[in-house]
């Protein structure tokens, strides 16, 4: 048995003044904050908190949990249904500021109570985020920060938006204070690592012959329903440069490779149909394939299989911002929408977060920089794709914006579909936890990179 264990209940969004406060009433080793007043502890979950942080000597564990399922706005419309909630391993990379541990949060006290008493700024929404960082920057034996695998507690479900409209709440302009409060906590901690970096202010010369201007790139798999629209928005395009279009077929089974064919037939001078030799490539596989062939363009430009260019100039107005800004990188706005192009929320998504200054660390914070997105072929050549489906272009912008310039273009560019054939419409929670641990993984990498260039 544990003594007992006082809880404080703070949401994720709460002021430093809030927090110091809440904690000056705790008197117990250790403390439980809830974001949640509608938790469910599990029996001896307290106890367990208890025996893992002194094992690991951990300042703050987190852990698996139940979610109770329901139809409508509270608690007590739940249905009663009851799933598994497994969340991710904490690692240096993890600094989005939506990480999700889960509505309890466990802390060791004299540890917490001397971070929050150093804090010498009083933030409005980030002190929880201020603090987590703080917490993980602590050296030492044991872990700070511990997930325990167990599912120690229940939850009710509140927020019951799929996962294709919960990832853009960081663009919704009405958030937009608290985005640039998060922006400040974690530069202050980039800073305090050693991984802050200042804007790259030498531009590409572009120097190098390649046998046209602009190559937009389209990998696919099993896209019969779109390719031929995605396709069609490229050809449409109004240049007073030479273009064309790689498409990169890995493998399809369903037809797909016969529309580009046909397509091909009539445009062969502006269709290439690649099939890799392989067929183990993801998506950055693919583009690597598309990259490193010899008929790809000065800029490679990107076209998801199963999106469209907003207009006829998207291609002209990305080539003029390369020449404008001497970047490696440039990165549009996009609109969501149905399959036939009507608006979807959360409507368009352009990155207004982005400053020349800071975006490029800011870049380690968000989950994603904006589409299309289009790159100088001499640098992807050099640093390459990972062969992964998800987050290959997020660890491409990453390693460009430390070390070149990447430039944004805010005018709408591209229609981003959504549609029942979407692979990020609606994610299941273990692909999300899957695709959230690889892009923090990818973080971390670049920690280590940035610290680096700064030794």
């Amino acid at each position: 048995m544990c003594t007992e264990i006082k809880t404080i209940f703070l949401p994720n969004i709460v002021s430093t003044k809030i927090l110091r406060e809440a904690i000056s009433s705790v008197t117990s080793n250790f403390f439980i904050l809830s974001t949640k007043r509608d938790v469910v502890y599990g029996k001896h979950m307290s106890s367990r908190f208890v025996q893992i942080a002194d094992i690991y000597d951990a300042n703050f564990l987190y852990s698996d949990h139940y979610i109770i399922k329901g139809n409508g706005d509270s608690c007590e419309s739940s249905s009663g249904i009851i799933e598994a909630a497994p969340v991710i391993d904490y690692q240096k990379g993890s600094l989005r500021d939506d990480f999700d541990f889960g509505a309890v949060r466990f802390f060791r006290t004299d540890v917490v109570r001397r971070i929050v008493g150093e804090m010498d700024v009083d933030y409005e929404y980030g002190a929880l985020y201020d603090l987590t960082l703080r917490l993980s920057r602590i050296d030492g034996p044991g872990k700070s920060i511990y997930h325990i695998n167990e599912l120690l507690y229940s939850e009710y479900e509140l927020d019951r938006r799929r996962s294709g409209e919960k990832i853009f709440d960081y663009v919704d302009p009405k958030n937009a204070n608290i985005q640039k409060e998060m922006e400040r906590i974690a530069t202050a901690h980039l800073k305090a690592v050693g991984a802050f970096l200042k804007p790259v202010l030498e531009k590409c010369e572009y120097s190098l012959e390649f046998p046209r201007e602009v190559s937009v790139v389209i990998p696919v798999f099993n896209r019969r329903a779109t390719i031929a629209q995605a396709i069609a928005s490229a050809l449409r395009q109004k240049t007073k440069f030479s273009y064309n279009i790689i498409v990169v077929d890995n493998h399809s089974t369903d037809g797909t490779g016969e529309i580009i064919d046909a397509l091909k037939d009539v445009c062969p001078s502006k269709i290439l149909h690649l099939l890799p030799e392989i067929n183990t490539l993801g998506i950055g596989g693919c583009w690597n394939e598309a990259c490193e062939n010899k008929e790809c363009g000065r800029f490679a430009v990107q076209l998801d299989s199963d999106d469209t260019y907003s207009d006829d100039n998207v291609l002209q107005t990305i080539v003029d911002k390369f020449y404008q800004t001497g970047a490696a990188m440039v990165i549009g706005s996009y609109r969501m929408t149905d399959f036939d192009e009507n608006v979807l929320p959360a409507g368009i998504i352009d990155h207004k977060e982005w400053t020349p200054e800071n975006g490029h660390n800011n870049a380690l914070r968000i989950n994603g920089l904006g589409a299309p997105r289009a790159f100088y072929t001499d640098i992807v050549r050099k640093i390459l794709f990972p062969n992964v489906s998800y987050g290959e272009d997020y660890a491409m912008a990453l390693r460009i914006s430390s070390n070149y310039k990447i430039a944004r273009i805010y005018d709408v560019l591209y229609n981003c579909r959504r549609w029942n054939g979407n692979s990020d419409a609606s994610l299941s929670r273990e692909k999300m936890n899957r695709y959230n641990y690889y892009k923090d993984s990818i973080r971390s990498l670049e920690l280590e990179y940035r610290k680096k260039i700064n030794d």
